[in-house]
């Protein structure tokens, strides 16, 4: 397996340098000073290639490129936007980066209740509370028809729990919940996000799965012509939120995605966080069902709480995910790919949100990118493959 790291860029608190000495020979990076549905141009690419080339490193993975919310709608703008995106893959591809993370969530990238939630060892992760989440959707936000997504209990929760939260714990709700896009640091305006909302509320999960279809349609043969791997991320949380569609969370979504476009290049980030915290995804059987089509892998553990709703980061190596059983069916299909001479045989993967920890805790980073609670999950996943290895060729 390749070893990766996420950096945001040149902004990133977490150098490069720090990456290198973690033993990444791969960076997950994006550019993500480009206006998302805009090309990106080889010279770019080329500038942000030649800063990790100096590190003694390669850009791996391009996370991610994003697509833009009328190609998601539907919109007549889509035909430029998918262009657009056509020829940012031909461009990368010619600088030599050939795997590119993508997600097809509306609206929020992803959506946690709390980012400094405390463990027992001291150190803090990232969490999500339903009740916590419907404080925000009934009494914060004031979605019309909310209340309709929770149960009773729950809505009296959330109620007693507004009551009793300082107008401080409300902003910090709301902050975290907004929080834009990953690299950034910015959150959507409470004024704005409502109507952000109503523009899919006539698409409904089939909408955004035909949008998502015809999407790949367009673009997945473009990919697979000039060498590049797609790979889409799993929505996360794995659930509906705020009336909003989910299509990327089960593995019934993830067969119906593949099929829209047979081409190998549609494939799959495998993200064992993500598809974890669903409780109904079976990950080894996933990874054994869709190994061929796995071009990218987020290795990291969520635990699900006592209400099987919340969940938070855990550690590499705990949590609801079988994390042997994962790292075993990635390297047995690296093995299959190696034997017929693929030039994909090894798979780049990253420890995704680490703990923050140490003297991590004093310091700013974005939310789960500290430097030290990743370089933990690293050296985990790094034993945990060796050992696996060593157990494959008889001891």
């Amino acid at each position: 397996m390749i070893e990766t790291m996420r950096w945001f860029g040149p902004k990133d608190t977490v150098p490069l340098e720090y990456l290198r000495q973690a033993g990444c020979s791969g960076i997950v990076t994006a550019l993500h000073q480009i206006p998302v549905g805009e090309v990106w141009p080889i010279d770019e690419i080329q500038k942000r290639q030649s800063l990790i080339a100096e590190k003694g490193m390669r850009w791996e993975v391009v996370e991610s490129l994003p697509v833009h919310e009328e190609i998601k709608k539907g919109l007549p703008g889509k035909a430029r936007l998918i262009a657009n995106y056509q020829e940012s893959l031909r461009n990368l591809a010619a600088c030599g980066v050939r795997t590119v993370c993508y997600n097809f969530m509306p609206v929020l990238d992803w959506s946690r209740t709390q980012l400094d939630y405390l463990l027992p060892s001291g150190a803090r992760t990232l969490r999500f509370v339903w009740e916590d989440f419907a404080v925000f959707d009934l009494h914060i936000l004031r979605r019309p028809g909310a209340e309709a997504d929770y149960s009773d209990s729950v809505r009296e929760a959330a109620r007693t729990r507004f009551g009793e939260m300082t107008e401080q714990e409300k902003s910090k709700l709301q902050e975290t919940i907004l929080l834009g896009l990953p690299g950034s640091e910015e959150a959507f305006d409470l004024d704005t996000f409502q109507g952000l909302l109503d523009e899919y509320a006539h698409i409904g999960d089939a909408g955004l799965r035909e949008n998502l279809n015809d999407f790949l349609r367009q673009v997945a043969p473009v990919a697979e012509d000039c060498g590049v791997n797609l790979c889409i991320h799993p929505d996360d949380p794995p659930r509906p939120l705020l009336g909003l569609p989910r299509v990327v969370s089960t593995g019934s979504d993830l067969e119906q995605l593949l099929e829209a476009s047979p081409v190998r290049a549609n494939g799959l980030t495998f993200c064992t966080g993500s598809l974890g915290a669903h409780p109904g995804n079976d990950l080894p059987a996933l990874a054994e069902r869709f190994a061929d089509r796995i071009h990218f892998v987020h290795l990291r553990a969520t635990r699900r709480e006592e209400n099987p709703m919340n969940f938070h980061e855990a550690e590499h190596l705990d949590g609801n995910v079988d994390m042997y059983a994962i790292v075993r069916a990635i390297l047995l299909e690296e093995q299959r790919r190696a034997a017929l001479g693929m030039p994909d045989a090894q798979l780049p993967f990253r420890p995704d949100h680490g703990h923050q920890m140490l003297d991590d805790l004093d310091k700013k980073s974005y939310p789960g990118y500290s430097a030290i609670g990743r370089l933990k999950g690293l050296a985990e996943i790094r034993g945990l493959a060796y050992g696996i290895q060593r157990e494959m060729k008889g001891g």
